[in-house]
Formats: C-alpha cells, sequence, structure tokens
C-alpha cells in the first residue's frame, strides 16, 4: 500500500519544505548534505560519453503521460499502433502503447479505492470461523482460525482509528477553509500569507476576524508554510488519505474488483486490464517517474536522475493493498516488453500468493532484469517483521536482481535516516535521499513528497544511469557498483520509530548513501580493468 506521509500532529499532516522547491538529492555530498552529485556525475565523469537508452517500468498507481516534463521520456511500444483497437504486436494487449493497466476493465473503468491484504484475507476467513472457538477445531484448522483472530483484531483495531481521525480531520478542514474563504473576502485578497496575515493581526479590531487571523499565522509558523493555500492543498490530501482507510482500505464488505473483470484467485490469468497507464489517481506513481527520468533537456520543472531513460508505465498499485496476481503479472509485462530495471514502490505486510510473485520475480532473474524495492514506511526492522515483497525467497535465499532501499534526509546529524523508513541489517542494502523529494506531479506541476517510494526511484535512476553509460554491466554489476559505492555514515541518528540512538551504519548491509559519482568512478575503472584485460 503507497504510504502518503501524515503526521500525527495536532493537525494530522506536515508541509515541511513545501517552499523548499529545490532538488537538494542531486547535489554533491558534503560534510553536512548527503546529496547523490548527479549533476557533478554529468560534469565531470559523462561528459564525453554517448548514452545508449534504458527502459525502466515503473510498476505504480499510473503516471500522467501528458505531463511537460515526463511526455518525451515515456517508452513508445514501436510495434503497436496507438488507438486502433487491435493488438499489434501480439503480446495479448490491446493499444498498449506506454505500457499496461492490470487493475482497469475491458470497458474503460478503473480501479481507484481497493481493501487492504489483511481485510481481504479477514474477508474470506469470517464465514469460515465466525462464532467458533479455537478448541472446537480440528487440529489442522487452527492455525488458520489464529490467522482469522489475528485479522479481525487488526482490521478492526484499523476501521475504529482511521474513521475517528477521518472524523476529526474532516472537521477541522471544514472549519480552516470556511475561516480561509472569509478572511479572504474580509480583507479583500485573493491570497493570506504570511506578510498579509501579520498585518492583519497588527491592524485589526474586530474580534470576529482577529482570532480566525492569529489562529492560521500561527499554524502557518508551525508548519513552515508561506501561505493559507498551501496548507489547504496539504489537508485536502490528509482528508483523503483518511477517508480511503477509513471507508475503503479497512472495510471487509466493500470490493471493487468487478471493475476488473477478472477471476482474482486465478494466478495464471494473464488477458485482463486495460492501456490507460495514468487511471484516476497518477500521483504517486508520477512523482516516482519524474525523480527516475524527468526530462532534463526542456529547461523546466525538475532533472530526473537518468537523461536516457524510457519511462514505462505499468499500473497494478491502487490506493489500498495491490494483489499479489497484478503484481507478477506486471513484473512479466515489464520484462516481456523490454525493461531493463523495475521500479517498485509499494509493499504491504500479507502476501498469501507470495509463490506467484516469487515465480516472477525468478523469470525477471532469468532475463537479467534488475528491480528496485521501496523498504516501506512502518519505522520498522524488516529483519523481523513481514514486509511484501520480500527480499529473500521463500526457501531463505536472497533475490540477486533485487535492491531493497530506505530512505535518508539531506543534513549529515541525527536526522539523516528519515524517521518513517523501514530499515535492517539483513534486507535492507542501502539507503537513498527520500525525505522531502521535489518532483513531477499531475497537471504539469511539481510538489515535495517523502517516503522510501521516493527513495527506490532514487536507485532506480542510479542504476539506469549505470547502464546507460555503461550498457554491458549486468544486473549483478550494478547491484553490487552501487553497494559498493555507497557513502557510509557512522552519524548517530534515532532509530526510527525509536528513542535509541544508533549508528546510520547499522540500518542496512552497506550502512550508506547511494552516491552516483562513486558508482561512475567504479563502472569507470571496471571498464577499465576489462579493456587491460584483453
Amino acid at each position: 500500500m503507497k504510504k502518503l506521509l501524515i503526521s500525527a500532529s495536532v493537525c494530522l499532516f506536515s508541509i515541511a519544505a513545501t517552499a523548499q522547491e529545490t532538488q537538494w538529492y542531486l547535489r554533491d555530498k558534503t560534510d553536512n548534505t548527503a546529496g547523490i552529485s548527479v549533476e557533478r556525475t554529468y560534469r565531470e565523469l559523462l561528459k564525453d560519453r554517448k548514452p545508449t537508452p534504458v527502459i525502466v517500468a515503473v510498476i505504480d498507481g499510473g503516471i500522467d503521460t501528458t505531463h511537460e516534463d515526463l511526455k518525451r521520456v515515456l517508452w513508445i511500444n514501436p510495434k503497436e499502433v496507438a488507438g486502433n483497437g487491435k493488438d499489434d504486436d501480439n503480446n495479448g494487449y490491446v493499444d498498449d502503447v506506454h505500457g499496461w493497466n492490470f487493475i482497469g476493465g475491458k470497458d474503460g473503468r478503473n480501479v481507484s479505492y481497493e481493501t487492504a491484504e489483511v481485510t481481504r484475507l479477514y474477508a474470506q476467513l469470517k464465514p469460515k470461523y465466525e462464532g467458533k472457538t479455537r478448541s472446537s477445531l480440528k487440529p489442522d484448522q487452527q492455525k488458520e482460525y489464529d490467522l482469522y483472530v489475528k485479522t479481525k483484531a487488526e482490521v478492526e483495531k484499523n476501521q475504529a482509528q482511521y474513521k475517528a481521525q477521518y472524523q476529526g480531520i474532516s472537521q477541522f478542514y471544514e472549519q480552516y477553509t470556511t475561516a480561509v474563504d472569509v478572511l479572504k473576502k474580509a480583507l479583500n485578497v485573493t491570497k493570506l500569507d504570511t506578510t498579509t496575515l501579520q498585518k492583519a493581526a497588527d491592524t485589526l479590531t474586530d474580534a470576529n476576524l482577529k482570532r480566525p487571523v492569529a489562529g492560521i499565522l500561527r499554524l502557518l509558523k508551525q508548519q513552515g508554510a508561506s501561505d493559507a493555500d498551501a496548507v489547504t492543498s496539504e489537508l485536502e490530501k490528509a482528508n483523503e488519505q483518511l477517508k480511503s482507510r477509513a471507508e475503503y482500505n479497512y472495510n471487509p464488505d466493500f470490493d471493487s474488483r468487478a471493475i476488473v473483470g477478472d477471476n482474482p484467485n486465478d494466478m495464471n490469468q494473464r488477458d485482463y486490464g486495460n492501456a490507460d497507464i495514468a487511471g484516476p489517481r497518477a500521483d504517486h506513481g508520477t512523482h516516482v517517474a519524474g525523480i527516475i527520468g524527468a526530462d532534463r533537456t526542456n529547461n523546466l520543472g525538475i532533472m530526473g536522475i537518468s537523461d536516457a531513460v524510457q519511462i514505462m508505465g505499468v499500473r497494478a498499485v491502487p490506493d489500498g493493498d495491490e494483489r499479489d496476481k497484478d503484481i507478477a503479472n506486471a513484473i512479466r509485462y515489464a520484462v516481456d516488453n523490454g525493461a531493463q530495471i523495475i521500479n517498485m514502490s509499494f509493499g504491504k505486510d500479507y502476501s498469501p500468493q507470495r509463490k506467484t510473485v516469487e515465480d516472477a520475480e525468478r523469470y525477471a532473474l532469468s532475463k537479467g532484469v534488475l528491480m528496485v524495492h521501496a523498504a516501506g514506511n512502518d519505522g520498522k526492522d524488516i529483519d523481523t517483521a513481514a514486509n511484501y515483497p520480500a527480499p529473500r525467497f521463500m526457501d531463505g535465499k536472497e533475490i540477486p536482481n533485487v535492491i531493497t532501499v530506505g530512505a535518508s534526509a539531506e543534513t549529515n546529524n541525527s536526522e539523516l535516516v528519515a524517521s518513517f523508513s523501514n530499515y535492517g541489517k539483513q534486507t535492507v542494502d542501502v539507503f537513498a535521499p527520500g525525505k522531502d523529494i521535489y518532483s513531477t506531479v499531475p497537471g504539469s506541476k511539481y510538489e515535495n513528497n517523502s517516503g522510501t517510494s521516493m527513495a527506490s526511484p532514487v536507485v532506480a535512476g542510479v542504476a539506469a544511469v549505470l547502464k546507460s553509460y555503461f550498457p554491458k554491466l549486468t544486473y549483478a554489476d550494478i547491484k553490487r557498483i552501487i553497494m559498493q559505492s555507497a557513502t557510509p555514515y557512522k552519524t548517530k541518528v534515532r532509530r526510527p520509530e525509536s528513542t535509541d540512538t544508533v549508528e546510520f551504519s547499522s540500518l542496512s548491509k552497506t550502512g550508506g548513501v547511494v552516491n552516483l559519482y562513486d558508482a561512475v568512478k567504479l563502472a569507470l575503472a571496471q571498464e577499465g580493468s576489462a579493456s587491460k584485460g584483453k
């Protein structure tokens, strides 16, 4: 489930760094800043080299194909004729010009909301075990009954929690937006920035106006926002997310799968979906795609990490938990259509069809495709806590073509690890910038977002640069180079979701943050060694 990060503050949202419309993560690393040295790499190491285009698949919730900073870098299926209603390349998917959507119906409708996997498990087990006791069951049923009890408790707890939070923020949102509208009209302004509000606070005599002015001004200062509309935007996101959690994700009676029209229990079925890779909510996937490869030549918006990338959109992640079947098919589609790197900014706590996903991952491995996966935003140690897709196969062996990525922040101090990031000395390979990341969003707009969902495409972008400028590198070479070149930090940090102080180096295998400059230097050295060996 994609998790937009909403703080548990009194207003249930955070707009940190909305005024910081810069890509700090592209900057060179210093003693104080944990950037990944992108611009320096192009300026010093790659200026005389010509890249080969690389296809990177983004398995996500959708990509805005009309975005000014993405439309030039989208993958175009060379054998498909757009809009003719035919499967021109005979790959089983009609009009898949820029990719495919596995959570849409053949009639053009699309899934927006979906239940959490724990909710689906509970709904499946409820008819079988509701009203029964463990002692009344046969021994071979007791393990499944225990799962029923666990999922029931989790669903009911989350449903109650999110309903209460949604009610609270809905009321605050209504009160706040009403106050903003009243003040704009009373002050005869179209924008309530801090300067305007401070002037009003100093000059107004009407107590009915002074109170909301003081409240909004205080809120803007607390949140680091420049104007009231920025807060409104974040409140809208928070309101929508909590509505989704309360009404859909943890509602066992909700079922959106009829829209797709497939048999969700048939793991071998692949001929479903539609060609709409944007879908109804393309914010998350658009942000991810921009980090990897937003157009570096058009003097608009932002700069993607890779300058020779073709972004393939594969829609399989709704607002809720993705289904194992869809993820497996998304991986296979990406591989079969030429993707060399796959970004996977999603994850969940349960995976009932785990083998289906693993079979697809083994297929990607057999074709030499590198997969980059976000570690998750629960602030937990995934060496011991469940997180899927897992970095290991069910037999315990490490999946060699997967890189698992945690999220780091800008400053090299106690805040270097993002407070929400999952971690694990045995399971997280490397950290990458994932806090206050400025990138593309639908409507040719841009904004900051935070999450391991942002850190994963940073690494996918680095991998794309390596593959495009050093096309002979295998997935194993790229993974090794990324890990070996990561900048190690022994900075004392607060362990996520804890008061413990630990070394940053203890939170992942490499103990470091990915760095493009050092990765390219290592690739150049390997290339030089290979040339000498001939």
